[in-house]
Order: C-alpha cells, then sequence, then structure tokens
C-alpha cells in the first residue's frame, strides 16, 4: 500500500511538473507583451512593451495608431489597451518604417484598416512578402496608401497631422508624424534611445547622412516632445544632444577614413567596444552594422 501511494504521489508531482513546464513559456509570452500607456495629450497616448513604441490618437469617430507592434500577440495586446481608452475603432494606422517590430503586429488588426507608408517602406516590405513573409505583415495588411516624396499633410477624421520624410536615413522609407496641434513627434527609430548611436539599415539602403538631415528636420519642427521608436519620451535638447554626438562621431570617422585607417582602427580611435563585445562574438550588435561601421563602408567605399 505505501509503495502504491508512493508511485501514485510521484505520478501526481510529474503531472504538476508537466504542467508547469507547459504553462511557462505561455506565462512568458503573455508577461512579455505587458504594454505600458503614457497619456500626452487628452486623445494622444504612446504605448511601450511588444516591440517598438507605438502612437493612439483618437479622433472625432476612430482611432489612428502609429506603428502596430511585433507579432500578432502584441498587435492584440496594443488593440486591447485602445479599447480601454476608447470604445471608436481603429481605421487607419501609419507606419513609420518597414521593420518587423513596428508592423507584423498588423496581422491582428481589423480588415480594412488603412495601412500608411512611405513608398520605400512599402518596397521593402512587398520584398519581404515575397521573400516568404519574414519581416512583413500578411498581405491583407499591407500598406494601401502610399506617400511618396518628401511626405504629405494630412487631415484624418478631425486630427490634422504632417507625415515628413527628410532623406533615407534609418531605413530607404522612414516617416516622421508630426501633430502640429498638440506639438507631438513621433520619430520611429530616427531616434533610439535603446542604442547610443544612430542604427542604419545599410540592407534597407539607410544613410548617416540622410540620418543627419532627417534629425534636423525633425529639430525644426514646432514640437516640445518626442516620442522615440524606442525608449523614453524625449525632449528636444535631448534630440540636439544625439544630433551633436552623432554629427560630431561622423565628422572623426570622416577624417579617419581620409587617412587611410581600417575599420579596426578606426573603431579604436573612436572608442567603440570591441566587435565581440557589442554582438556577443558576430561583429555586429544586434546582427546589425553599428553606425562606425556604416560611416565607414559610405566613405570608404569598402565592405568593411
Amino acid at each position: 500500500m505505501t509503495r502504491r501511494l508512493a508511485a501514485a504521489s510521484s505520478s501526481t508531482i510529474g503531472i504538476a511538473l508537466a504542467a508547469l513546464l507547459l504553462a511557462a513559456p505561455a506565462a512568458a509570452q503573455q508577461q512579455s507583451q505587458a504594454l505600458t500607456v503614457q497619456k500626452l495629450t487628452a486623445d494622444v497616448y504612446s504605448v511601450s512593451g511588444g516591440g517598438g513604441n507605438s502612437g493612439v490618437v483618437i479622433g472625432s469617430t476612430g482611432v489612428i495608431v502609429i506603428d502596430a507592434k511585433t507579432t500578432p500577440v502584441s498587435g492584440k495586446a496594443l488593440l486591447d489597451e485602445i479599447a480601454k481608452l476608447t470604445p471608436k475603432p481603429v481605421t487607419h494606422v501609419i507606419l513609420t518604417h518597414s521593420d518587423g517590430d513596428h508592423v507584423n503586429g498588423l496581422a491582428s488588426f481589423p480588415a480594412g484598416v488603412t495601412v500608411v507608408a512611405h513608398a520605400g517602406a512599402k518596397h521593402e516590405m512587398d520584398a519581404a512578402l515575397s521573400g516568404g513573409g519574414r519581416g512583413a505583415p500578411p498581405a491583407d495588411h499591407m500598406p494601401s496608401q502610399v506617400i511618396d516624396g518628401s511626405g504629405e499633410h494630412l487631415t484624418i477624421d478631425g486630427v490634422a497631422l504632417e507625415l515628413h520624410h527628410w532623406a533615407p536615413a534609418h531605413t530607404s522609407g522612414d516617416l516622421v508624424v508630426y501633430l502640429p496641434s498638440q506639438r507631438i513627434v513621433f520619430t520611429g527609430d530616427i531616434i533610439a534611445t535603446t542604442r547610443p548611436d544612430p542604427l542604419i539599415h545599410l540592407e534597407k539602403n539607410g544613410s548617416s547622412a540622410g540620418w543627419i538631415t532627417t534629425v534636423q528636420g525633425i529639430l525644426g519642427l514646432d514640437a516640445d516632445r518626442f516620442v522615440p521608436g524606442h525608449g523614453e519620451l524625449q525632449s528636444k535638447s535631448e534630440i540636439q544632444a544625439r544630433l551633436t554626438s552623432a554629427t560630431q562621431k561622423r565628422a572623426q570617422i570622416a577624417a579617419l577614413v581620409k587617412e587611410g585607417k581600417s575599420l579596426d582602427e578606426i573603431r579604436t580611435a573612436v572608442g567603440d567596444p570591441a566587435p565581440a563585445a557589442a554582438s556577443g562574438g558576430g561583429g555586429r550588435g544586434g546582427g546589425f552594422a553599428s553606425f562606425t561601421e556604416v560611416v565607414y563602408r559610405e566613405l570608404s567605399g569598402r565592405g568593411g
């Protein structure tokens, strides 16, 4: 009898442990999708977590979303948070660029939502979709309103917006979203405070010179609050400090390239961490070329 009880107890413990192990990933995923909503004005919010920062702008009859998070799960979490703010439906999504952590949550958005993006971002998303779908939302949630050239002034549901594109910067298809009445700017990943230097996607035809031009354009807007693609709300002085730092570093790299220095020599001279420390051994933080490497490759014409 004692052996039977012990066996039963062992079996029960095993089942309980298995249930805990199965539940752990789901719990971790749920926790990872926890979002934080920050009220900026009566009708404008920023939402962090679950991917890149998102914006929520409540219009007269509907809601405009700026960037849609990383996955269907985090996209759904964003919609759930919006439902707590207003019963109005989401009618428009504006994409600041084509990166998956800003667009793939579209999979959970309602059918028929108007998706606004720059032509360069649309091109990059089309390429991702045709390449197997990684880094792109479903085909029925691709951009349906394309902004070409330098941008547009729009009124959506009674809300005045300016969508600016000064140059290829983070990617070829960046859009900076400016709310003039509220003096708020959503920068996308042009500004990402989780990194000390700008992140430029060379594979998406981004440009360090274009990044400088774009941030100069951002600073020219009559705004006092800037929602970055990643990180905390920024002031104009904080944006200016990032521009000054990047401009000075780019000039230093340019001078070293002119002297014929190698990429490794330049990294040392500008005080970058060793490639292994920056990326865990791959030489590129997060799989992307560092700002130093981007500038070196642009100015030297070498592959790095």
